[in-house]
């Protein structure tokens, strides 16, 4: 199995930039498919992005795309996600996750058994 720490997150102006990392410790991070997740107050948690165990596919969810980027360092054993034009609607905390042998096309929370802890984003208007 693989523990998930995330670090990054912060308070931003709207129009700023931010980027998360998510660092894995246990079994080979290249093992897993990476996701990232967020959870607004009140809201479920959702799908932002994804990237396979190689980091030759990706996939990013259409209210994100064009402003974040999703990528992976296996020889660092960590995941990145980063965040640029942030807006207010973006505010929520950020979740890395981990399964193996997972497509990029899985976009339910339910498919990731590992998780961090979550790092909370708060943009200003």
């Amino acid at each position: 199995q693989v523990q998930l720490v995330e670090s990054g997150g912060g308070l931003v102006q709207a129009g700023g930039s931010l980027r998360l990392s998510c660092a894995a410790s246990g079994r080979t991070f290249s093992y897993y498919t990476m996701g990232w997740f967020r959870q607004a107050p009140g809201k479920e948690r959702e799908f932002v992005a994804a990237i396979s165990r190689s980091g030759g596919n990706i996939r990013v969810v259409d209210s994100v795309k064009g402003r974040f980027t999703i990528s992976r360092d296996n020889a660092k054993n960590t995941g990145y996600l980063q965040m640029n034009s942030l807006q207010p609607e973006d505010t929520a905390v950020y979740y890395c996750a981990a399964e193996g042998l997972l497509s990029i096309t899985a976009t339910t929370p339910t498919t990731y058994t590992y998780w961090g802890q979550g790092t909370q984003v708060t943009v200003s208007g």
